[in-house]
């Protein structure tokens, strides 16, 4: 029987209370993180800011520069902490201004991490908790959100920094005895030790970069890179499990990473959905889009 076709949806988030997208347009985005509001390029917003110019003067700290390659450098143009805390469900995250305009933290992810939890939810009243497998994890937030609920999680990521940029997120949740595993290595190397362990993980979250390296020097390349990472990630699942692919390329469609995840788990069965991550607007105008996706889930 011929494979139903994919029908891309928009998966949207409004925000949450430490976090407001509070306009955009003109190429920028106008962000609330807590106590700070950041000034970031944005070249999705093709449309002209509505807020007020104040709004954008008043602005912490602009990131500047050109945005090819997220070259650049911020601009703080009122006091700015070091770092500062961001409550994010169950998780506290320590924003900075970091490089290549970054926060520390992706709020569009909320709606999978709230997919996530649902997923961990139905499974808390078996024998064995959750088992999260999370890849690309940077600092950690849907680590932490995972194991507040009760998993088991598996946190790889390349970079020593990100990893010690997770632990002090891990301290500042109150959450150091959560049961997470902080694994520095090469993703694609990882899982496919893992695969030859006959390792198994009810969630898997990919959210790789277009390009990186290991700390072994590992090249990463997505669309070369990508494809045997996804083949050894279908042999983890466990029985029941749901897996999460988030990509942030440009000159890449969603319809592309659905192809691919059902090439991958096509003996599995199961259930798709594929599309666009988005933040709206507090005033409910626009709405930005923020990234790709493909959900699956065996049942």
């Amino acid at each position: 029987m011929p494979a139903t076709p994919a029908k891309l949806e928009l998966i949207e988030t409004r925000g949450f209370a430490d976090y407001a997208l509070v306009d955009s347009g003109g190429g920028r985005k106008l962000e609330r993180f807590g106590s700070v509001v950041v000034d970031r390029p944005e070249p999705q917003a093709l449309w002209t800011p509505r807020a007020p110019e104040r709004d954008w003067r008043n602005a912490n700290a602009v990131f500047a520069g050109d945005d090819d390659e997220d070259k650049g450098r911020w601009r703080i143009d009122k006091p700015v902490p070091e770092s500062w805390p961001v409550k994010v469900g169950a998780a506290t995250m320590l924003c900075r201004l970091a490089s290549f305009r970054h926060m520390g933290l992706f709020p569009e992810q909320m709606p999978h991490w709230e997919w996530m939890l649902a997923r961990i939810a139905e499974k808390n009243g078996s024998a064995e908790p959750s088992r999260v497998l999370n890849l690309f994890a940077y600092t950690g937030a849907a680590s932490l959100i995972a194991a507040a609920a009760g998993a088991h999680v598996t946190h790889v990521d390349a970079s020593k920094k990100a990893i010690s940029w997770a632990k002090e997120n891990q301290a500042a949740s109150k959450l150091t005895s959560a049961p997470i595993r902080w694994i520095l290595d090469d993703a694609a190397k990882f899982v496919a030790r893992e695969v030859r362990r006959g390792k198994s993980y009810d969630i898997i979250l990919v959210d790789p970069p277009k390009f990186g390296r290991g700390p072994d020097g590992e090249v990463w390349d997505l669309f070369a890179s990508l494809p045997p990472l996804m083949k050894d990630c279908a042999a983890l699942l466990a029985p029941g499990a749901s897996l999460v692919l988030t990509v942030y390329a440009i000159r890449a469609s969603a319809l592309a990473f659905d192809q691919l995840c059902r090439e991958v788990l096509a003996e599995r069965g199961g259930t798709f959905q594929s599309g666009e991550l988005a933040i709206r607007e507090e005033r409910g105008e626009r709405a930005v889009p923020a990234s790709l996706f493909t959900r699956w889930s065996a049942a």
